[in-house]
């Protein structure tokens, strides 16, 4: 069976070492490249995107997909979407591996936002010092609020910023909560702003967040089109999802020859 999976996340990355130790399974990896240099996954895998829904579909027909995986990040909507679209257009199945969500417990102090813009605007008008968690490729939503000062965070350098007060930390995770408690008091930061990415390699900033009474502006997860597909959280499910398929179109080609007789 060939699987193509459209990764980028430690999720895609522990599903290819999963994949690795699986011979009957044919897998091909898909990065985005939006990381200059990632690291070379066990199986075999491709760099680049695929030209929209028309794009991808021909691939999966060119290479003979029988499954597609979807283990992007939970902030891709656009992949995502066009993972679902293409499903469809090839009649194969769709699994979404992603991260449950993180969920508000006591003490925590959220403000919910559905975009970027809207955390910008949520900081309020007086000065603050803002922590930034957002990666580097929506930055610039926060030039609406130039009177702050703003700690952001990022593996990749983001470019020229046109934010007057600000300092570029690179970093890469996982981080635990005494060392991000640490960082947001050596900062003297009052607002933490993070997307819902989920999973446990960032949660260390928002327990960190809670322990010092700090609001964090929480951008919600966007609508991916994908409700309707297999959703699972861990490479695990992933491969039950895969063998059950399997067994699903062994069972009906089973069914198919004895009513033919064969």
């Amino acid at each position: 069976m060939r699987l193509l999976i459209l990764g980028g996340t430690s999720e895609a990355s522990a599903l290819a070492k999963c994949l690795a130790a699986r011979p009957d399974l044919a897998p091909i990896l898909s990065l985005a490249g939006r990381t200059s240099a990632p690291v070379a996954p066990p199986i075999p895998f491709r760099i680049g995107g695929f030209g929209g829904v028309a794009g991808l579909s021909a691939y999966i027909e060119q290479e003979g997909i029988d499954l597609l995986v979807d283990a992007t990040h939970p902030f891709a909507a656009q992949m995502s979407a066009h993972a679902s679209a293409a499903a469809a257009a090839c009649a194969i199945p769709l699994i979404v591996l992603t991260r449950a969500p993180w969920r508000e417990e006591p003490n925590d102090r959220w403000i919910r936002v559905p975009d970027m813009q809207a955390a910008a605007k949520a900081l309020g008008e007086t000065p603050r010092r803002v922590f930034l968690t957002i990666g580097r490729l929506q930055v610039e939503a926060f030039t609406t609020a130039p009177q702050h000062f703003y700690l952001i965070r990022t593996i990749e350098p983001p470019g020229a910023l046109a934010l007057p007060d600000h300092r570029l930390l690179y970093d890469r995770g996982p981080y635990d909560a005494a060392r991000e408690k640490a960082l947001l008091q050596e900062e003297r930061i009052d607002c933490l702003v993070t997307k819902n990415s989920g999973g446990a390699a960032t949660y260390g900033k928002i327990a960190a967040a809670r322990a010092l009474g700090l609001p964090v502006v929480m951008v919600e997860r966007p609508s991916s089109g994908t409700e309707t597909a297999i959703t699972v959280h861990a490479p695990q499910d992933v491969l039950a999802c895969i063998d059950a398929h399997r067994e699903k179109i062994a069972v009906h080609h089973q069914a198919d020859l004895t009513e033919r007789g064969v």
